[in-house]
Parts: structure tokens; sequence; C-alpha cells
């Protein structure tokens, strides 16, 4: 699911190519070293884009080793502003994170910028709603799932062929499911967390 969510972000709600045949986008990726976000990386850089990723100090030569072209620590005044070390205004933000305000992004984003939540809560709702009643140009777009089996096939080969990498950041038993949900939830993981039976 998580790579699924990735590639539906990007390929529908990014409108990238993963051919490399469209026009170039300037992409922010949040929570890059996560579950969604790590396959967001590659699968944009496969694409003609820029990718920006945000994650943990701890992270950031992970998520340059995914393909990010800038990486900023969420933590520093910079990363928590979510500002391009290049000077970029972005087209799109795919937003694997939580917490940050529109406020946040609507000042980084290109005249006709728009950020993909892929975990949509009552704000982002609301925002969206404004957005669209305002005519407002910058948009923020809740992704909807709609998983098809040739996107997952696609995957596959990505992965067969050697172009995408699953991280695992740790596995557990399926007795010892609440601490793998905790460390989930807790948001720090380094790719996917696996429950085994």
């Amino acid at each position: 699911m998580a790579g699924l969510t990735a590639h539906r972000a990007v390929t529908h709600g990014a409108g990238v190519k993963l051919d490399g045949s469209g026009q170039q986008l300037n992409l922010l990726i949040t929570a890059a070293s996560g579950g969604v976000g790590h396959y967001a990386v590659q699968l944009a850089k496969l694409g003609n884009t820029h990718v920006t990723a945000t994650c943990g100090a701890r992270n950031l030569d992970f998520v340059k080793s995914l393909g990010a072209d800038e990486v900023l620590d969420y933590k520093t005044p910079d990363g928590a502003a979510l500002k391009s070390p290049s000077g970029r205004k972005y087209d799109v933000v795919i937003h694997c994170a939580s917490g940050i305000p529109w406020s946040t992004f609507e000042p980084n984003l290109s005249s006709n910028g728009k950020v993909i939540d892929i975990t949509p809560g009552l704000s982002a709702f609301l925002t969206c709603a404004m957005k669209k009643l305002t005519f407002s140009k910058k948009k923020l777009v809740p992704l909807f799932m709609s998983p098809k089996k040739e996107n997952l096939d696609y995957l596959v080969n990505l992965l067969k062929d050697g172009k995408l990498k699953t991280v695992i950041d740790s596995t557990y038993p399926l007795s010892k499911a609440e601490e793998a949900w905790a460390k989930s939830m807790d948001g720090h993981a380094t790719g996917k967390i696996i429950v085994e039976p």
C-alpha cells in the first residue's frame, strides 16, 4: 500500500510521467524517509523532477541516496519553514507527514502549486474547500486511493529491475504487533515496519 500510495501521489496527484517525458517539476516530499516517502522520492526521480525532501537529521544521507536533489532537516529553521536550499518554489508537495499548516506551504508554492495530502484530516478538507471557494490557483488536494493491479505490477517490475528499492526499518513477530504499531505512529521509522505471523 505504501508503494501504491506513493505511485498515485506522484503520477496522478503530481502528474509526473515516470518515463521522464513530462515537463520538469519542482517537488517537495515531506517525511521522505518514511514508508510512503521513500518510495515517492524514488518514483519522482524516474520522472523529470527536481526533488527537495524533508526528514530527520539521522536520515539526511539515506534520503540523498534515494535520489533527492536537496534534503532538509525538518527540525532546523529552514526545514521547518520548508524553504528549498536553492530557493526554488514547489510546483507540487507530496505531503507524507502531519502537523504542517497550510500557512507553511503557501509561501513556498509556485503560482499554480498544489499540496497532495496523503493523510488528510478535517483541516485539509476545510483548506481544500476554502481554496476552491476563493478560486485560489494554489490548492490543497486530499489523496484518495484506488489501488490497481497494473500499478502494483509496475512497481514489482521496477523492484525486479533494480530501479526501486524497499527499505525495511524493522521486523516484529505478530505477538509484538502493538510495539510495531507504536513505532509506526511515532513517525521515526526509516522505511517500512514488517509484522510477521
